[in-house]
């Protein structure tokens, strides 16, 4: 899914302008709650990019992803 993305980048946001995302496990994280989710979760940072194009590139994503659990 994440390495064919066209408009985001892989990496956390250092206060720039464009869209990254990366994968994480939030369980480390959560204190007044627990992340009791199975698998990985997605952090994603939006950028200026035409949020319709970011929408478009992550259902392409998305549909990989699928297309590749079944």
């Amino acid at each position: 899914m994440l390495d064919d993305l066209l408009l985001f980048g892989m990496g956390y946001s250092w206060g720039g302008y464009e869209s990254l995302i990366i994968p994480f496990d939030p369980r480390p994280y959560r204190t007044a709650t627990q992340w009791n989710e199975k698998g990985p979760s997605l952090r994603i940072q939006i950028g200026l990019e035409d949020i319709e194009d970011l929408k478009r590139d992550l259902d392409a994503g998305f549909a990989r992803l699928r297309a590749a659990n079944s």
